[in-house]
């Protein structure tokens, strides 16, 4: 009996996510027990990012990512990061050796997070902005599972948090190798040679170019404001408010809602005014929070779950546009490349958020706001096209 498909995907990604933000869960503990600030926090963090650059560029640029089965693909690197994610949590002894550990996990991740979204487009092309809402919502949960984790396990240590996110990984792998890949974005006949770089051409398409531009800005803000949440906090009227482990994993997680919603909507509208009306809200809330940190606490807690939730409602919308852009043959090519160019856009806001909070306060928010405002903008034609 064949697993079924999007439930089986989306799951598979929460668990096999979990890995991304693991060590920020811990953050209080790993900073402690290391010695070290928010600006070495900021690099284990980047290590991940870079290690995710590197891998999807190599799945890209060679076509990896459509030259074998991406069920085989996500499986065994969802196993590879949950190794790398143990090996952090039980013999990394400080920065050198957490550094390149940390590396390894976003390497794996590379072959999880693309791969996904190719999986889906395989399964159900004809509603992939709605199934990837569903896959992104996970992803938002994996990133904010450690935090819940954290909160939940109570005095456990640190390294009990990593390990619990490599074990839901290998779940992960098992579950997507039993479902393996679907009947869809097979190559035509006659279709161009999967050539070195080929993948490139895809920025040739103006759809293509559009959707890839709003999500740079996208990410600019993105993984920057998740790495400051647990900051963010403690440097507002939310300090001692209630546990940071729970308000961290309610304010990331609560991106699972506001992506489930807007693939609903999208199936009314269309996935291009999705995205910028989610852009827009975020932008808002990016503006506000310097304004309104120390506000009363459920003013506070009311405006980041608003700017947790539509922060990432957009995402979905962008791979669900670039697949729809692209020839099927280098789908899983060109949404590696995206994740490539917009995670390198995450290593300079996140460096640069991280060096700086401790300095600027709430005000690092209005850092980030540049990000879904010009990202909105380069969406513009894609939102012309969408209109009746």
């Amino acid at each position: 009996m064949r697993l079924p498909v999007v439930p089986t995907i989306v799951i598979a990604q929460l668990f096999g996510t979990s890995l991304w933000f693991s060590a920020n869960a811990a953050a209080g503990a790993l900073m402690h027990d290391w010695g070290i600030g928010a600006a070495e926090l900021g690099q284990l963090t980047n290590a991940v990012q870079l290690g995710f650059i590197i891998g999807t560029l190599i799945f890209a640029l060679t076509g990896l990512a459509d030259r074998f089965a991406a069920s085989r693909i996500f499986a065994v690197c969802a196993v590879l990061g949950a190794l790398a994610n143990a090996a952090f949590a039980l013999f990394a002894e400080g920065m050198g050796s957490g550094l390149a550990l940390r590396f390894a996990v976003g390497f794996s991740l590379a072959g999880v997070y693309p791969l996904g979204m190719k999986l889906v487009v395989s399964w159900v092309p004809e509603r992939a902005g709605h199934a990837l809402a569903q896959l992104v919502g996970m992803l938002t949960l994996g990133t904010a599972l450690p935090h819940g984790v954290r909160f939940a396990g109570g005095d456990w240590p640190w390294q009990a948090v990593l390990l619990t996110a490599s074990v839901l990984a290998v779940l992960a792998a098992i579950m997507i190798f039993a479902l393996g890949d679907g009947p869809h974005l097979k190559r035509k006949a006659g279709a161009h040679p999967l050539r070195l770089g080929r993948v490139l051409t895809a920025f040739t398409i103006p759809t293509f170019r559009a959707s890839a531009l709003g999500y740079f800005g996208h990410q600019w803000e993105l993984y920057a404001m998740w790495t400051l949440v647990p900051l963010f906090i403690a440097g507002s009227s939310l300090a001692g408010f209630a546990a940071s482990s729970a308000l961290s994993f309610a304010i990331i997680g609560i991106g699972a809602v506001g992506c489930i919603a807007g693939g609903f909507v999208s199936r009314r509208t269309g996935s291009a005014p999705v995205a910028v009306t989610a852009m827009a809200i975020s932008a808002l809330c990016c503006a506000l929070f310097p304004l309104l940190s120390h506000a009363a606490p459920p003013v506070v807690l009311g405006l980041m779950l608003v700017w947790g939730a539509s922060v990432v409602a957009d995402s979905p919308h962008f791979s669900a546009l670039s697949a729809r852009a692209c020839p099927p043959e280098i789908v899983g090519s060109a949404l590696a490349l995206q994740n490539a160019l917009g995670f390198a856009v995450t290593m300079i806001s996140i460096a640069w958020g991280t060096a700086v909070v401790e300095a600027w306060g709430a005000k690092v928010a209005w850092l980030l706001l540049p990000g879904p405002v010009l990202g909105a903008l380069a969406m513009r034609p894609l939102l012309r096209r969408a209109r009746p």
